[in-house]
């Protein structure tokens, strides 16, 4: 058996099944917690297949997001006006670490570079929030990749 890693993290956390359960999971959170439960009023249950097939993507799976999703500017389009605070981001993260825990495989480098992703991610979401709706956000380029070294392109 060889000890390589796979290529992408898409195939190290287990492709989408794994991502699925990972957004279910999280969510389940979310939706449960009083400090980001009002961030989600209009939550529907299609938004946690949305989230898994965008970390698919990011994480160097199929490009389902960019192809029928809408891409980055949609994904960015839909933190405009939330207004998320730093205190909501942070447990944000605290609530996906946990999902991190229970539902992806326990390999500290794989965990540690989704959170890294996350962390990331979550910052650029809190700016993009504090721009008033209807905001023109000019073109943000393709789905970053997000790989073992972190950001790719």
């Amino acid at each position: 058996m060889s000890d390589e890693r796979p290529t992408s993290l898409y195939e190290a956390v287990g492709g989408i099944d794994a991502l699925r359960r990972l957004s279910h999971t999280f969510y389940r959170a979310v939706l449960a917690d009083p400090l980001l439960a009002p961030v989600f009023a209009g939550f529907t249950p299609t938004h946690t297949e949305h989230v898994a097939v965008w970390l698919a993507e990011v994480f160097g799976g199929p490009t389902a997001f960019t192809d029928g999703l809408g891409g980055h500017q949609a994904l960015l389009r839909a933190h405009v006006g939330l207004a998320i605070t730093e205190e909501q981001r942070l447990r944000w993260m605290e609530l996906m670490a946990e999902a991190v825990r229970a539902e992806l495989p326990a390999d500290e480098l794989l965990r540690r570079q989704v959170l890294e992703y996350f962390d990331w991610g979550t910052k650029i979401a809190e700016d993009v929030s504090a721009s008033p709706a209807g905001t023109d956000l000019g073109e943000p380029g393709p789905i970053p990749r997000w790989g073992w070294e972190g950001l790719e392109k």
